[in-house]
């Protein structure tokens, strides 16, 4: 079995775990267990745990829950794997950290006695910093917990970061991957080119860009790493997206390894890549800003059976006006172009068939006639 810095470079579904509240906005512990047992059975490679599909209200004293939620998920994926039919199998357990260091240390410690493997560094809060402070801040809590570097967008708290903030942090010996989700092409080569630059292959980049997640899995970005030219990809995804239909998420990944393999790439990836944003934009609530982000993950999961509604912590959250609808629209609208894409495989299957029989059928009419030339 692969170690777990091995089994993110291979490139796995990590979810962002969202969290099951009641009417009350209690947490919900079947149905937080379901939650975590279905990313298990789904298929993930891991999950992540205190990120912003979390609610980082689980860290208000109000609430207090932020220790109890990862220790749940923790034992509960732990039992799940436990079991016979996932025996052995690899499965990385992240945990978000934020805040200004003190914050982080101490919830990297938290993770850390959890049983986490690696920290979801976030930087939100940094937003008056100077980059270097912020590669200090990294490097302090490095010496806790292997990090997973974070791009966050700025549309969601985030802030813009230079190509030479991620060429010091890919420096850092402790830095097993990074989560890419500026929404922004420029700003996702630059942390490609950072860690090529670097020299750190082995440096698992992550999809965080939920607005273009087939793109980002299909690019073969060209770089330079320690003088040699080659190919670098994007090897998985952490995703807020992935919190709903995972298993599809998963087939997802598996097709999109397999057709970097191929001489060239079928049309049909573009369209399924246009529905998938088309999808995420009405789940994450773009046309509000983003602020239905949280309750349109609850909403899919809802419909899924695995939560009783989409209750949020803060009692302003909720879905925009028209979000269930759109995201009526986009599930028809992703549906048809799944069964199209379905049509088109098999089509091309049935063509390919076709041809390999008309080709053997050309090969024993020559060998045929072969034999009949050398018996004249």
């Amino acid at each position: 079995m692969p170690s777990t810095r091995e089994h993110l470079r291979n490139g796995v579904v990590i979810p962002a775990h969202p969290l099951a509240l009641t009417a009350l906005r209690t947490l919900d512990e079947e149905r937080q267990r379901a939650l975590t047992r279905y990313y298990v059975d789904a298929g993930a490679g891991g999950i992540a745990v205190g990120v912003h599909t979390t609610q980082f209200a689980i860290r208000d004293s109000r609430y207090g829950l932020y220790r109890p939620v990862l220790e749940l998920a923790a034992e509960t994926a732990r039992a799940a794997l436990d079991s016979s039919e996932h025996a052995g199998r690899p499965f990385v357990k992240v945990a978000g950290l934020c805040g200004h260091t003190p914050q982080a240390l101490s919830e990297a410690e938290i993770a850390v006695a959890l049983g986490y493997d690696v920290g979801l560094l976030s930087l939100g809060e940094w937003q008056r910093e100077s980059e270097a402070e912020l590669v200090v801040h990294c490097r302090e809590v490095a010496e806790v917990i292997p990090l997973f570097g974070f791009y966050l967008q700025p549309a969601v708290g985030g802030r813009v970061l230079s190509y030479a903030f991620w060429r010091e942090l890919a420096e850092l010996p402790n830095l097993w991957a990074i989560k890419i989700a500026p929404f922004n092409r420029y700003q996702t080569i630059d942390v490609v080119r950072a860690v090529a630059d670097a020299g750190r292959d082995e440096i698992a980049l992550y999809t965080g860009n939920d607005d273009n997640i087939i793109i980002d899995l299909l690019t073969p970005f060209r770089v330079t790493v320690r003088g040699e030219r080659g190919v670098r990809w994007i090897d998985g995804g952490l995703l807020g997206q992935w919190a709903c239909w995972t298993r599809t998420a998963v087939e997802l990944l598996a097709r999109a390894k397999a057709a970097r393999t191929g001489a060239a790439l079928d049309k049909a990836w573009l369209a399924e890549g246009a529905a998938l944003t088309d999808a995420n934009g009405a789940i994450f609530d773009v046309a509000h800003a983003f602020r239905g982000c949280i309750p349109g993950i609850h909403d899919v999961l809802r419909r899924q059976g695995l939560l009783r509604g989409v209750w949020c912590l803060d009692v302003n959250e909720q879905l925009a006006p028209g979000q269930a609808e759109e995201i009526d629209r986009a599930r028809a609208e992703a549906a048809k172009t799944r069964a199209e894409e379905r049509l088109t495989r098999s089509t091309v299957d049935m063509d390919a068939e076709r041809a390999r029989i008309a080709l053997l059928k050309s090969l024993v009419r020559l060998q045929v006639a072969s034999r009949a030339r050398i018996r004249s």
